[in-house]
């Protein structure tokens, strides 16, 4: 299976990379400078050849502007356009090819659990509705903008992921040096529900939905057992052997990071991967502490 990927130098996209290259697949980069031999150039803001898809299998989109930052108008417009365009463009070029020679067979594009908003205890599946927020309405958009891919008879998922745990990236690894440091504690209330996925489990389920030929549309790609912060913060302080006692207010969560704080560290959402535990994928890593001692070796 050949398989071209957006965001391949980000942290999913090479730790998919190698996941492809392990099973035997020939992963391809999707490149916005010059290309370098077997990789192919594109520009999210322009159309793509279609041709350029002509020979491969599944196109996994995971490319867009990096969410940490001061949430201004400006800043959050630039997050909505990175997605929502390049998935645009990606999903009519697709659909271009599709049409002309059968490929590529699946789309596989990156969505969020913030899909979801803030929902407090309440059980999450691919069946509920989305939530309000910016990265809810960021999700739903992003989501939408498959839509050419699946009506031209793609395969198409939205992978819904969670808090991945990795320490080279994502939420864990900023977490790392104040908790190294025995300056960790939970993050205002501490009730509020974390759905989490070890790295391993996320490019295992990438590598399970690209084999997969019955899922399709929204799939949550978080692990079977979310915790609220509290116990998140606990398991983390156990996997580091340190202290857990110094608790973020959510003052001044809000008074640092305003919306940016407010969405990423105080929202709940009690998000359960239904689609991926029908369709049998194993999780590697099933509890939290397991996860985070294994990522931290």
């Amino acid at each position: 299976m050949r398989v071209l990927i957006s965001g391949a130098s980000g942290l999913l996209g090479s730790a998919l990379t190698c996941g492809l290259r392990t099973i035997g697949y020939e992963p391809i980069a999707l490149v916005r400078g010059a290309p370098r031999a077997g990789e192919v150039q594109w520009d999210s803001n322009r159309p793509l050849d279609p041709a350029k898809l002509a020979d491969c299998d599944a196109l996994v989109h995971l490319a867009g502007k990096n969410i940490a930052g001061r949430w201004t108008e400006q800043f959050k417009r630039e997050v909505l356009q990175s997605r929502v365009r390049g998935t645009l463009t990606l999903a009519t070029a697709a659909a271009q090819s599709y049409r002309q020679n059968g490929h590529p067979r699946v789309f596989l594009c990156a969505s969020g659990a913030g899909y979801y908003g803030n929902r407090g205890d309440e059980l999450l599946s691919e069946d509920s509705p989305a939530g309000q927020g910016f990265l809810a309405e960021v999700c739903r958009q992003w989501e939408a903008a498959t839509a050419a891919a699946s009506e031209a008879g793609i395969r198409v998922v939205n992978l819904r992921t969670g808090v991945v745990l990795a320490r080279h990236g994502g939420a864990l690894k900023p977490m790392l040096p104040p908790f190294k440091l025995g300056l960790g504690g939970r993050v205002g209330s501490g009730q509020q529900y974390w759905s989490w996925i070890a790295l391993a489990d996320e490019i295992g389920a990438m590598l399970f939905i690209l084999q997969n030929d019955s899922l399709h549309g929204p799939v949550n790609a978080v692990g079977p057992a979310p915790v609220r912060n509290a116990e998140f913060v606990r398991a983390l302080g156990k996997a580091l052997h340190r202290p857990t006692i110094f608790p973020l207010p959510e003052w001044v969560v809000k008074a640092l990071l305003g919306e940016m704080g407010e969405e990423l560290l105080l929202t709940s959402a009690r998000v359960m991967p239904a689609k991926l535990s029908a369709a049998g994928y194993r999780f590697v890593h099933r509890e939290l502490l397991e996860a985070l001692r294994a990522e931290l070796r």
